[in-house]
Formats: C-alpha cells, structure tokens, sequence
C-alpha cells in the first residue's frame, strides 16, 4: 500500500512540474515574438504599404507603424472610433490581418 501511495505521489509531482515548465516556455516565447519590432515613424512606411493600406481601408488613419528585421511591417489603425493592427510586407502583401 505504502509503495502505491509513492508511486502515485511520484507520478503526479513529476506531471505538475512538466506543466509549469511548458508553461513558462510559452510566455518567454511569445514575449520574444512582441519584442522584434521597433517603432519608425509613420512617414517612413514604404509608399506601396501606404498604398495598400488605402486600398483596403480607405478610412483608416495610420496611428503608428513598427518593422521588424525581416522587413514586416505592424501597422497599428484607426477606423473611426476602433483600432486595429494589421501586418504587412514591405511588397505590400498582408501577412496577418
């Protein structure tokens, strides 16, 4: 009985630790991922970007603009009273909307 009661003991340790591992991971990589822009300015926004922006949202006032190495752009939006993030590349290709 006593050798069950460990057994048991050992197993649910070693799952809880597993899990607290594997959640940690997750949070540093997605604060790694939010980390690789860097703000520009908006005006520095390649014109095909601003030309496609205007297309797709012909409303839309650009707030703030950020690229990363790989020149992707975020592009933080304003439609009248909502804002929105979009990414694109600098060939003006959504990445995500």
């Amino acid at each position: 009985m006593k050798r069950l009661t460990l057994a048991i003991t050992f197993v649910l340790v070693g799952l809880t630790t597993y899990a607290s591992v594997a959640t940690y991971s997750v949070i540093e990589l997605s604060k790694i991922a939010q980390d690789d822009y860097i703000e520009v300015s908006p005006e520095s926004v390649p014109v095909l970007v601003q030309t496609v922006l205007s297309k797709a949202y012909p409303s839309a006032k650009l707030v703030k603009a950020y690229v990363n190495d790989k020149k992707e752009y975020k592009l933080e939006i304003e439609v009248e009273d909502q804002k929105a993030t979009v990414y694109a590349d600098v060939a003006g290709n959504w990445l995500k909307i």
